[in-house]
């Protein structure tokens, strides 16, 4: 073994989610039956596992390609989906291969009933909040737990312009930070007013939020770290931001064809990880990569 060649390390905590990994051995299931599959929206936020699912086969499909098929199969990923799509489906006699999260599958039941058990008179009745990312796949289907009512903040500054003289009942996206969650609950919690009621509802997956801190001290480890990670995915963000902060000398790429040579260069280990939406085989050709690498 070249000597100038770093020791590369792969994070045994990074890869697929528990949810991720269901929705893809029930999408090879069906296409290995020889099912015609269609998958609603990218089946995970990486785009060389959604091309390698292709090539087996699977159709990706949006909402709108969505309502001109009937009698055929779609998976809905793990992230959810609201009401109205699998009010769709049964108009056009779709069978539903559901891959909801069981986490985000409770998480959607639990909006729905407080919904359905909160007063709505306007101004008078109570906030649902959502902690989350605007326009994303499960807050999405979460929104669509409360009719659309549902108020969907980003960050402390959202939370900041909520109104605290009604009852406000928080939840947050499953794959949030737990740190900037906690900070809107202090923030609410100190400005709601006397004659409101505020509770918030933790329900950040733990299989995510236990990662925080197991990435802290993988990136703390090396002199160089790749996070290996499809740019639209949301806990992504957050968990390469974390590796980031921890070790400054942190690299986002979506595959080993974005390595660059000059990166390696008097490193002596590198650090590989990932997000939930990471393929264990991507992180591991970047690896294979790196040693093939001229120093």
């Amino acid at each position: 073994m070249n000597p100038l060649k770093p020791i590369v390390e792969i994070d045994n905590g990074s890869g697929f989610c528990f949810g991720v990994t269901t929705a893809i051995k029930k999408a090879e299931e069906e296409l290995a039956a020889g099912e015609t599959l269609y998958c609603l929206g990218d089946i995970v936020h990486n785009g060389m596992e959604c091309e390698r699912l292709r090539q087996l086969g699977l159709i990706t499909i949006n909402h709108e390609q969505m309502e001109q098929l009937h009698g055929v199969k779609v998976l809905l990923r793990a992230h959810g989906e609201p009401p109205e799509t699998y009010e769709l489906a049964r108009r056009n006699n779709i069978e539903i291969i559901d891959a909801t999260c069981p986490v985000v599958l409770q998480l959607q039941k639990r909006i729905k009933r407080q919904y359905e058990s909160s007063p709505r008179e306007g101004m008078e009745g109570a906030s649902i909040v959502i902690f989350g990312k605007k326009g994303h796949a499960e807050v999405l289907g979460l929104v669509g737990q409360t009719q659309g009512e549902a108020i969907v903040i980003e960050s402390l500054d959202d939370a900041k312009k909520l109104d605290f003289s009604h009852d406000i009942y928080l939840y947050s996206q499953t794959t949030k930070s737990l740190d900037e969650f906690h900070r809107i609950i202090a923030y609410i919690q100190q400005h709601i007013a006397p004659t409101a009621t505020f509770r918030s509802f933790d329900t950040i997956c733990r299989s995510v939020a236990n990662r925080m801190p197991n990435i802290s001290a993988f990136a703390a480890k090396h002199d160089l770290i790749l996070f290996v990670c499809g740019r639209k995915s949301s806990n992504g963000k957050v968990l390469y931001n974390e590796c980031k902060r921890v070790n400054p000398n942190t690299h986002l790429i979506e595959g080993p064809g974005e390595i660059d040579a000059s990166w390696l260069r008097g490193i002596q280990t590198v650090g590989i990880c990932g997000a939930t939406s990471t393929p264990k085989w991507l992180m591991e050709q970047c690896r294979d990569a790196i040693m093939n690498i001229s120093l």
